[in-house]
């Protein structure tokens, strides 16, 4: 069964007025690429996090999103250096006294000298917080792998699909060879024959030994023959219960290189023209092998 490297997953959660909202999102990469985008106060969780995509992933890039609406999980408090506070005082009742200034002292000072007040803030981790985000992650990795499934069932209909018309391909090329090697045997000895005198006597044994070499260079039995097997071997892979997408793609590899070859030994129009057919299909299948896991 194969399965691609695209998927989405949300699931959201709530711890008292604080809503916690878990994104998962999976595209295609050669290896296994995690990256996490979370609030500061949530790091202290990122490789439990990566343990948990690890047993759901084994290729792609894996991006995971962590975001807090509500009041979070820090609190707010006030820290008044009184001390400081002592000595403005002081320093403007003096003023008040050497001046003979009149009138309160207004509250409104106290708040416009910053250095008097500071808000500080305490991270609060709730007791339920990392079991609850680990179970939310579990939950979205779970709705990626199931959208993962359904595209790799759709990759699965379309590459067989392909399949069968590569190997309806090579079986026409498979038929057609003997054909080939018959004409390019002719043309060879009508070339032959054009090139030489009539007063020349030709050796017929060696003559037709010639022939059949020159022949020989130009039969594609052997391709075909390899194609065939990639084919089968293409075939088994894709019902491996293993992530198969770089064995299937260095299959894939071997299936373009001998296709090349047969397409550079063939000078038979109907040849060439499978031989395209055969490339496109191949190309496609490439496309789509790019996203398997």
């Amino acid at each position: 069964m194969l399965k691609s490297m695209t998927g989405y997953g949300r699931d959201v959660f709530q711890i008292g007025s604080t809503t916690v909202t878990i994104e998962i999102r999976t595209v295609n990469h050669r290896f296994l690429d995690f990256t996490a985008k979370i609030p500061r106060s949530f790091l202290f969780l990122e490789d439990k996090i990566k343990k948990v995509v690890q047993s759901f992933f084994q290729r792609g890039r894996i991006e995971v999103f962590i975001g807090i609406e509500g009041e979070g999980f820090v609190k707010k408090s006030l820290k008044v250096d009184w001390h400081l506070m002592d000595q403005y005082m002081e320093q403007i009742n003096n003023a008040q006294k050497s001046y003979q200034l009149k009138g309160d002292i207004p509250a409104s000072i106290v708040s416009s000298l910053p250095e008097l007040i500071e808000i500080q803030e305490k991270e609060q981790q709730p007791d339920q917080l990392k079991d609850s985000i680990l179970e939310s992650v579990t939950c979205a990795c779970e709705q990626v792998k199931t959208m993962q499934m359904q595209e790799g069932n759709y990759l699965d209909e379309d590459i067989k699909k392909r399949i069968e018309n590569i190997k309806y391909l090579v079986a026409s090329l498979k038929e057609r060879r003997n054909i080939v090697i018959e004409e390019y045997r002719d043309r060879i000895q009508v070339r032959i024959e054009e090139q030489i005198e009539d007063t020349i006597q030709l050796d017929q044994t060696r003559m037709h030994q010639e022939i059949a070499l020159l022949a020989e260079k130009g039969d594609i039995t052997e391709e075909i023959t390899r194609l065939l097997s990639h084919i089968d071997h293409f075939i088994e892979t894709m019902d491996s219960k293993e992530p198969v997408g770089r064995k299937l793609d260095f299959i894939l590899q071997e299936m373009h290189r001998e296709t090349n070859t047969i397409g550079s030994k063939s000078t038979d129009p109907k040849i060439s023209k499978w031989i395209i057919l055969l490339k496109g299909d191949i190309e496609k299948i490439k496309e789509q092998v790019q996203n398997i896991e």
